[in-house]
């Protein structure tokens, strides 16, 4: 399995923008898609994720209600629509596929069975 995450990118402060995950496989439905970021000298940071099995998303206190998570399952794609970033969103973004659906589960980065290569996202103030 892989995933391929796309879409990032040097913006300003208020801007928006859309990652993407693209997974290489046909059961990519019977997974969580999450997301998880990493800014220079940090951990990696928990961001959202949607669960594959009643598609509940949760998001972290400082991505909420700015980012929203979906996912196309047809095109085996999901989607990180970021809206008034702020320079503090700035680190490398990574999309993961987890075989977990419960929120306890999925706030961790070890439940997680596949990542992507990480896409960068730098916001200027």
């Amino acid at each position: 399995v892989q995933l391929q995450a796309s879409g990032g990118g040097l913006v300003q402060a208020g801007d928006s923008l859309r990652l993407s995950c693209t997974a290489s496989i046909g059961s990519f439905g019977i997974y969580s898609v999450g997301w998880f970021r990493q800014a220079p000298g940090l951990g990696r940071e928990f961001v959202a994720v949607k669960s594959y099995r009643d598609g509940r998303t949760w998001y972290s206190d400082s991505v909420k209600g700015r980012f929203t998570l979906s996912r196309d399952n047809a095109r085996n794609t999901a989607y990180l629509q970021m809206g008034s970033l702020r320079p503090e969103d700035t680190a490398l973004y990574y999309c993961a596929a987890s075989p977990y659906y419960s929120y306890s589960d999925l706030m961790s980065a070890i439940k997680y069975d596949y990542w992507g290569q990480g896409t960068q996202v730098t916001v200027s103030s």
